[in-house]
């Protein structure tokens, strides 16, 4: 008996034990991959040209560049699995275009809509798209907001731009999610710099937040700034969503990993993932 034992549970633990050396290896590969792009993108100046995947970018500088590289298109932060082969996708806070990019590599005939509120980088974010000769991505020089109208908004030059009023500051369109979600949506990707409450409140309002199969989100939880996580989280529940939450590797966000120490000044970040599990059967049109 329990030779017969021995012989179920063995191969399974070697699958296991070799499973986790694979696992381990790639991910040290990974890393001195990492390793060597992070050293050749840190230094390189506003406006350089990097090698992306099989894309050409222009960057508004090496850090914001590598930490967007890799987390969307090594740790692929923002993969969803299509149900057909030319998913809607909604992206808001497009930057320069690294998300759309991630999107059209997995899926060429996808169908984006981008938002980038800040006039520069969304100067930078037409030019990657019409280098790459993407096709099908319709990009609105606005940001993603509560209400549609204009509204101040402080550009950092990189990605962090924030609607506030301040030194520097510029005006900037502001379009409600609303609009573009009357269709079955397969995706959509919110990068907004703590408006995410807002923009899911309006969306959950006019009833066309139904109409989204799956979304990430980036939760901003700023220094002395309302705690809104709990928030995002009950109305996703109640919207029918059920969602993971992660919170990024050590060095993007270092402020979440242990031990913790959190202070007034406290800056985190964290992903959260939500998906309908009672999608409309429109979804799976081919």
């Amino acid at each position: 008996m329990l030779k017969d034992v021995a012989k179920k549970i063995l191969p399974v633990s070697i699958q296991q034990i070799l499973r986790r050396i694979i696992n381990q290896t790639n991910e040290q590969r990974t890393g001195l991959y990492l390793a060597r792009l992070r050293k050749k993108a840190w230094g390189q100046k506003s406006g350089a040209i990097m090698r992306c995947s099989n894309y050409t970018v222009r960057i508004t500088d090496g850090p914001n560049f590598y930490i967007q590289y890799k987390d969307e298109f090594i740790r692929r932060i923002y993969h969803f699995e299509a149900i057909r082969p030319d998913p809607l996708i909604i992206d808001g806070g497009s930057n320069i275009g690294m998300s759309i990019l991630y999107f059209k590599h997995v899926y060429p005939g996808a169908r984006i809509i981008g938002f980038e509120p800040d006039p520069a980088i969304f100067y930078i974010l037409k030019e990657n798209v019409t280098r790459n000769g993407l096709t099908d991505v319709t990009l609105v020089n606005a940001g993603l907001g509560e209400e549609t109208g204009t509204i101040s908004f402080i550009p950092d030059e990189s990605a962090g731009g924030r609607f506030a009023k301040g030194e520097g500051s510029v005006t900037v369109q502001v379009k409600q999610l609303s609009d573009y979600i009357g269709e079955p949506v397969d995706f959509l990707k919110l990068n907004i710099e703590g408006e995410e409450l807002a923009v899911l409140q309006e969306a959950e309002a006019s009833g066309r937040l139904r109409n989204v199969r799956e979304l990430v989100l980036e939760y901003h939880g700023w220094a002395n700034g309302e705690q809104r996580l709990g928030e995002i989280l009950n109305l996703l529940d109640r919207q029918g969503f059920r969602y993971l939450i992660h919170d990024f590797d050590a060095e993007t966000c270092g402020a979440s990993k242990p031990p913790f120490r959190l202070t007034p000044q406290t800056t985190w970040f964290c992903l959260v993932y939500a998906r309908r599990l009672d999608a409309s059967p429109s979804f799976s049109k081919q």
